[in-house]
């Protein structure tokens, strides 16, 4: 059995009829989608996650890391660099998807013709993708695989592809590499997207990550954020930057008038996505 089925089996299971059975198999399908969401957790983040003790995480983890799902190293699960890609992939892509598209809809409004603009490896920030033939030229410089292989065919487009270390789990190239790279150039705009935010600071579990997306950060003149509202409910490890250090923090509108004014008063300056109808 592959590992990509081993993962749809695990997500599919039928519901055992003892109720304690069937808590721990819902608390794992959860477990699974959370590490294939952010690529990789701290184990001590999942017992305030789910209310659960630190064992029993522990147990938890190691029955997925026997089926091959995930490695646990140093207190930490992560996707393993395997197939498993493909599922983290389609599983990210598909989160939120209806709110991503609602931010990216809008940070499209920033693009402009003739720009250079850093597209990180979010699946946020991919939902731009099918609007860019309508906004060249452009260049278009990213580390994500995903998109190098989706924006080689936009016609008009200029790519700049960014090489290092490629990290299967997120399925781009991150390191001292990449960062070397972006820091020779200059964009007008940087997008992109961060695992949590939490007390108005960005952050994310993978420290190449925040290498990576500092570079661009500071490579762009403008930087803008898109975080859906389930961001704002997450915790991930390594910070990143605070938000009122963004131009743009763009959220969709399930975010609550409350915390968009809060974030307002603090000097963040924040825009709300709205759903739009999309062309088939």
């Amino acid at each position: 059995m592959s590992k990509k089925t081993q993962i749809d089996t695990l997500l599919t299971e039928e519901m055992p009829s003892d109720s304690r059975h069937a808590r721990q198999l819902v608390r794992r399908q959860l477990i699974a989608e959370a590490v294939m969401s952010e690529g990789s957790l701290r184990i001590e983040d999942l017992t305030e996650r789910f209310g659960i003790s630190l064992m029993t995480a522990h147990r938890d983890v190691d029955e997925l890391v026997s089926r091959g799902l995930f490695r646990k190293t140093r207190g930490i699960v992560s996707a393993s660099p395997t197939s498993l890609i493909e599922a983290s992939d389609v599983y990210r892509a598909t989160r939120q998807a209806s709110e991503k598209q609602q931010i990216a809809d809008l940070a499209m409004s920033f693009v402009e013709p003739g720009q250079a603009i850093f597209l990180d490896d979010s699946t946020t920030v991919q939902h731009m993708v099918q609007q860019l033939p309508g906004k060249v030229p452009l260049t278009a410089i990213t580390n994500s695989l995903t998109l190098i292989n989706t924006l080689k065919d936009i016609r008009d487009l200029t790519l700049l592809s960014l090489g290092g270390h490629y990290y299967n789990w997120c399925n781009a190239f991150m390191g001292r590499v990449t960062t070397h790279e972006i820091r020779q150039l200059r964009a007008d705009i940087a997008f992109m997207s961060m695992s949590a935010i939490l007390d108005d600071i960005a952050f994310h579990q993978s420290p190449e990550m925040v290498e990576t997306k500092r570079a661009m950060f500071e490579c762009a003149a403008k930087r803008i954020l898109l975080a859906d509202h389930t961001k704002f409910q997450r915790r991930a490890l390594h910070s990143f930057a605070a938000l009122k250090e963004f131009d743009v923090v763009i959220v969709d509108d399930g975010m609550s008038n409350i915390d968009i004014d809060r974030m307002r008063d603090k000097g963040v300056n924040v825009l709300v996505a709205a759903a739009l109808k999309h062309r088939s």
